[in-house]
């Protein structure tokens, strides 16, 4: 390893040390601004961490597999913010403390979604169109026309993508039984354990060129090399789902000191906070021309929260509860449930031709920033609209919808052909008899 890769790698872990000193030793007396700085750094650093030791697993385990793995930690922040809310609703169930959590639950869960999909599968086409001037991205195809350029995707997501979609056709359902519960549970979870069975039945893929710090700890002895990736992703694991929380927490008093309302910090801030590891790690690939292991991270990380994030909650609620019960919620959580589906149903149907281009990058972006601007707007009595925030929910769960049955209909050919090319994977999966 030579000096620059070695300095890289330090340099990473120097960034979390601040927060693991706070950490290990209880460091009490923090200002809210200086806790926020030492936890946000420690978290760009463990996201440094994780992308480095995905890419270095994928010598040794199926790439998918390895993305995935790096997926699940990428958003454990966003588990750990969630089972908190989900805790204090079984903890206080019955009383307006519970209810309030239980409905703070469901809104750092949808609110989590719709940015990961609003902002992170938006964000990362337009930079990876805007950085491929500098540096030729092969899935970047330059096209004649008004914002025509596309990022495309490898067919082999085809099976990623499938799984999404059985999830967010379920997730239409949850809000009809009252509550998230053990059948909501079974289906979600059961969706995602079949879906990483699947891929580890997946075949070594030929090793590519990996530069840095990869390069550099694929070069060692298998032992040291899985030693390594094992030891890299527990502590950037450990990292992020201990310094997370504060750094979202803060983020919430910081916006509540200034005005914002607190619910909405919740849902949007603290959010945007712990989706910040795994939008990083895209970024990081997508810098390397990697723009197909970013999407894939993408998509892996929408498909675990949107199964595992949804599915588990009921559990941690039970748990606290002291026996099983459902995790209730009220009407406009519901709502904001069907418009996270209804958004995803969209951003899959983009999907369906392998391919998103500008035009469509910025209509995810606009639909998603016109919504959550104009319910502040709401929730802030600024402005006089004809529609209450619940109204507002329903009219662009409707909006979505309509926009998504539109693109599956007219790409009802390229769709046939992803479940074809999903199904061919899943069978070749299956035990041969």
């Amino acid at each position: 390893m030579n000096r620059q890769t070695a300095g890289a790698l330090l340099g990473a872990i120097g960034l979390t040390v601040p927060w693991l000193v706070v950490w290990l030793f209880s460091v009490e007396g923090l200002s809210t601004n200086l806790t926020v700085f030492v936890s946000g750094i420690s978290v760009l650093g463990a996201a440094f961490l994780l992308a480095w030791a995905a890419e270095t697993a994928e010598r040794d385990v199926p790439r998918p597999f390895a993305i995935a793995v790096l997926a699940v930690l990428a958003v454990a922040p966003e588990y750990s913010v969630d089972a908190l809310y989900a805790w204090n609703a079984g903890a206080f169930a019955g009383t307006a403390r519970g209810i309030e959590a239980g409905n703070l639950a469901v809104a750092n869960m949808t609110g989590a979604n719709r940015i990961l999909i609003g902002i992170g599968w938006a964000g990362i086409a337009l930079f990876t169109v805007y950085r491929s001037g500098a540096d030729l991205d092969p899935a970047v195809e330059h096209r004649d026309g008004f914002l025509a350029d596309a990022v495309t995707v490898h067919k082999d997501l085809a099976l990623d993508i499938t799984f999404l979609l059985a999830a967010t056709f379920w997730a239409f359902f949850v809000p009809l039984f009252g509550g998230i519960d053990a059948l909501d549970m079974a289906v979600l979870v059961g969706i995602y354990v079949t879906y990483i069975l699947v891929i580890l039945r997946g075949d070594i893929e030929p090793e590519e060129e990996h530069v840095g710090v990869p390069a550099a700890l694929q070069a060692q002895p298998k032992w040291r090399r899985v030693s390594t990736v094992l030891a890299l992703f527990a502590y950037s694991g450990l990292i992020i789902f201990t310094a997370v929380e504060p750094f979202a927490h803060g983020l919430e008093t910081i916006g509540t000191n200034i005005g914002v309302p607190a619910f909405f910090m919740i849902q949007w801030i603290a959010p945007l906070a712990s989706e910040s590891p795994e939008l990083i790690v895209v970024v990081y690939l997508v810098n390397k021309a990697r723009s197909t292991a970013g999407f894939n991270a993408l998509i892996s990380s929408k498909l675990n929260q949107w199964t595992l994030l949804i599915g588990t909650l009921v559990v941690v609620y039970s748990i606290a509860y002291g026996s099983y019960g459902v995790l209730p919620f009220d009407a406009k959580q519901a709502a904001e449930i069907w418009l996270t589906a209804a958004q995803s149903f969209f951003a899959l149907g983009i999907l369906t031709n392998f391919e998103i281009s500008v035009r469509e990058a910025l209509m995810l972006l606009g639909l998603f920033v016109s919504q959550v601007g104009l319910e502040f707007l709401i929730i802030r009595d600024a402005v006089a609209l004809p529609l209450t925030s619940h109204e507002l929910l329903l009219a662009y769960t409707g909006i979505y919808l309509v926009l998504g049955a539109i693109l599956f209909l007219t790409r009802w050919s390229a769709f046939t052909a992803l479940l074809g090319r999903a199904s061919q994977t899943i069978g070749a999966a299956l035990p041969s008899r």
